[in-house]
């Protein structure tokens, strides 16, 4: 943890090209008319160099963030010598305390990262939550996305980790779909909230004042552990494009966003969100291994017809779940018929109660 911060910066650039090198290793160019690239996958070799990167860019990003307010700070400093008008003194010297909190954040920040790569994640609880907008056009979109805000702030409660793999807005500030890891002890008591969530309100562009109803579905995968799921680097066809959407200064300036093919099941996976096609192709990779996942485990409880009653998570995930009904400030569990007031509080995070409450009745 007390390792060199440059050191970090000569590693990340060292795994950089290796993975570089690995990449061109494997590149083919399926169609000469096409511009996609398609990239055969050792994941072996892969897998733990490609987690490893993305830790390293996590705390690259920090160091740069610090050595920015760093030189701020010098410059300031600098400015209070040689400045003799004492308004100006004032206001560098507030700057300068400001910028050194700052600081202090960021340095906890790189801290709490390194402390986290370095402890032991395999007994780790991880999940991958899937929301996507359904019935409703743009309304189901916006409640989506305050869906995901609420599992955020769940999250943050909880002191769960949260990694968005993938993510697709709308022109008016909705997500249309949305894919985002959990780490922490407990998560998985997230797939009680599997299934089609359904919101009933008024919405802001309504002129009459009618009430509408919209759908949002929510699926909550199992991530594998290590060796539960094998998938062979023949059976992957990965593609490479140019992103697009919002990314900044990031955003097509090379064909980072990747696409992953499961050949034998046709299964479809993407990622964008990462401003590498290092972590967009890891983050895919974690998509495609929990819904292969899903599929083994609903194969193996069909062969020995052990599935439970009213179980979420599976086919069950298009059966309504839960109501929220802003007009009458209710949200209502259709599991277990049970409702509950104050809808805003609830989904500023306090989810705890209605977790619970499902559990209980062992759904």
């Amino acid at each position: 943890m007390k390792k060199n911060l440059e050191k970090f910066k000569e590693e990340y650039n060292n795994l950089q090209r290796r993975l570089s090198q690995l990449s061109e290793l494997s590149l083919t160019i399926n169609n000469k008319k096409s511009e996609n690239k398609t990239i055969s996958l050792n994941k072996k070799n892969y897998g733990e160099l490609s987690k490893q990167f993305s830790f390293l860019q996590s705390v690259i990003d920090q160091i740069n963030k610090k050595e920015k307010i760093e030189k701020s700070i010098k410059e300031n400093e600098e400015l209070l010598k040689t400045e003799e008008d004492k308004e100006f003194q004032k206001l560098a010297e507030e700057e300068i305390s400001k910028l050194k909190q700052e600081k202090e954040k960021i340095e906890k920040e790189i801290e709490r990262i390194i402390e986290e790569n370095e402890s032991d994640k395999s007994s780790t609880d991880a999940v991958i939550v899937e929301i996507r907008a359904g019935v409703g056009g743009e309304e189901a979109s916006l409640f989506a996305k305050e869906l995901f805000e609420m599992y955020q702030k769940f999250c943050q409660k909880k002191d769960w980790h949260i990694k968005i793999l993938s993510s697709h807005s709308t022109d008016l500030g909705g997500i249309k779909e949305i894919s985002f890891e959990i780490k922490g002890k407990g998560c998985e008591d997230l797939k009680y909230e599997s299934g089609v969530h359904r919101v009933q309100r008024i919405p802001e562009t309504e002129k009459l004042g009618r009430v509408h109803t919209s759908t949002v579905s929510v699926a909550v995968l199992e991530k594998p552990k290590e060796k539960e799921i094998e998938i062979r680097p023949q059976d992957l066809r990965i593609d490479t494009y140019r992103a697009s959407g919002p990314g900044g200064q990031y955003v097509n300036r090379r064909d980072s966003a990747v696409r992953i093919t499961h050949i034998p099941t046709g299964i479809q996976v993407a990622s964008q969100s990462a401003r590498t096609q290092i972590a967009n192709r890891e983050n895919a990779m974690s998509l495609l291994e929990a819904k292969l996942f899903q599929i083994k485990k609903e194969e193996e409880e069909k062969k020995i017809e052990a599935s439970r009653k009213g179980q979420i998570g599976k086919a069950m995930r298009a059966e309504k779940i839960r109501t929220y009904n802003f007009p009458q400030d209710r949200i209502t569990d259709h599991r277990i018929k049970k409702s509950w007031k104050h809808i805003n509080e609830i989904l500023e995070g306090n989810l705890d109660e209605l977790i619970e409450e499902v559990k209980k009745h062992n759904i």
